[in-house]
């Protein structure tokens, strides 16, 4: 194996509400931020809460505590509760299910707590954020798939969590720049992975089994994307489909660089995190940030990956 997450799970014993203390209390330290991990497991969700703890590392007037949500609305509540009540001067928060999360947050605001989204944001502008554009990263997977996939192709589609602003835009993209300029493609089906590697696998297991022929693997993520792959290698076949994701994932760039995967979108969990983290400190210091921030996604295939592979060489992720 090439490459290797340093996920905070693995510092860590998960418990219904996980607290990973990732930065001691120095003598400069004044405030002290939450950071609420949409999950551990998500392969970009812990690549954005490394870097979230390492940019925090940069200001020693902040201690940063992470919770892992475990990918579970229930617990991120619950998390959104106990960084009240343990009265932290300002939460980070990557929801994950904004829809769900919206009302926990304007509740905990109402309490004087201070919120800054990162990715994606709140279907409320009064929540400050760092986003990127959906639309922008499924459409450039799109544009690709144009010209690649071929007349009459059978396809699948994975999904992540239901209402989710980043699945749902990305395959709103696919709909406009491909499937409505492309009525001979076929969806043989659409399902929901939430993000998940391994509910991906699943699903193209069942998929390999019922539609022999499956020209194309559109993913709204790198990591349901690696599952695909996975079934698809355990299958033993030898032709393997075009597969399309997003994150620009370690572990996608290695795919793209081996020929197992067509394509991903790269959202820089380090630009990111960088602006999440410098927001935050400007909003507990006084100063005046724009409180609505959007970063823009690179298109990575064979011809331009090593580019990718190098970013995550540099922090570590590929090794």
């Amino acid at each position: 194996m090439r490459f290797g997450f340093k996920t905070l799970a693995a510092a860590m014993t998960v418990a219904l509400t996980t607290a990973f203390v990732a930065s001691d209390a120095s003598a400069d330290a004044k405030y002290t931020v939450a950071y609420l991990a949409r999950s551990q497991r998500d392969s970009f969700a812990a690549w954005l809460a490394n870097s979230i703890v390492k940019q925090a590392a940069k200001f020693p007037d902040i201690t940063l505590t992470v919770f892992d949500g475990q990918s579970r609305n229930e617990v991120m509540q619950s998390n959104i509760e106990n960084a009240v009540q343990n009265k932290f001067d300002l939460i980070i928060i990557q929801p994950y299910d904004p829809a769900i999360q919206l009302g926990p947050v304007k509740e905990a605001m109402g309490q004087g707590m201070k919120f800054v989204a990162a990715n994606p944001k709140f279907p409320d502008d009064s929540i400050p954020y760092v986003d990127a554009n959906p639309y922008q990263q499924g459409g450039e997977n799109a544009k690709l798939g144009l010209k690649q996939i071929p007349q009459n192709a059978q396809v699948v589609v994975l999904m992540g969590p239901p209402g989710n602003p980043h699945s749902d835009g990305r395959r709103e993209a696919w709909q406009k720049e491909f499937f409505d300029k492309r009525p001979d493609v076929k969806i043989l089906d659409q399902q929901v992975a939430n993000w998940n590697k391994d509910e991906g696998l699943r699903l193209m297991e069942d998929w390999i089994q019922a539609h022999p022929k499956i020209v194309a693997v559109i993913s709204m993520n790198d990591n349901m994307a690696s599952g695909a792959i996975e079934a698809v290698k355990a299958s033993g076949g030898k032709v393997h489909p075009l597969v399309y994701g997003v994150d620009g994932t370690a572990e996608a760039c290695l795919l793209i660089k081996d020929g197992l995967m067509t394509s991903t979108t790269l959202q820089n969990a380090n630009d990111l995190a960088a602006k999440s983290v410098t927001m935050a400190h400007d909003i507990l210091t006084g100063a005046k940030p724009d409180l609505h921030q959007m970063i823009q996604a690179k298109l990575y295939t064979k011809d331009n990956v090593d580019e990718c592979i190098d970013l995550h060489k540099s922090i570590g992720d590929i090794k």
